[in-house]
């Protein structure tokens, strides 16, 4: 039987089992068990250790977003020269277009989306959401 049918079968054997018996494997498994009365709470809980010893557990940036609170920042985002950019803004359309060190707009060039965003809104933008580059989110 393969590993991953394996863990499978062993998962699908703790949906049978009771808090006593949940308690029991954990012992077997990993020492004391938790104190908890919920059957359902303990049997997630072993169901991920047991998942997380084979498959591995959390990466590390879910390790060190757990760890600080703090979710990690999203990579660079790099547009490479030639790239053209659109946005629609209060019914105008506003084209783009990435040089080498600069953002040039209707032949006029800016040190950044950020501040061709916030020349065209009158308040700070982050040029990329903006030109819909990043989400929100």
């Amino acid at each position: 039987m393969s590993k991953k049918k394996d863990l499978l079968h062993r998962v699908r054997a703790m949906e049978r089992m009771d808090l006593a018996d949940l308690r029991t494997e954990w012992r077997r498994l990993y020492g004391e068990p938790p104190t908890m009365r919920s059957a359902e709470l303990l049997r997630r809980m072993l169901a991920w250790r047991v998942q997380a010893d084979q498959l591995g557990g959390f990466d590390a940036a879910t390790r060190r977003m757990l760890e600080t609170g703090k979710a990690a920042s999203p990579p660079p985002v790099h547009l490479p020269p030639g790239t053209r950019l659109a946005r629609i803004w209060k019914g105008r359309r506003i084209e783009v277009t990435v040089t080498e060190d600069a953002v040039v707009m209707d032949g006029v060039e800016y040190g950044s989306l950020s501040e061709l965003a916030t020349k065209i809104t009158g308040t700070r933008w982050n040029g990329l959401r903006f030109f819909g580059v990043r989400s929100s989110a």
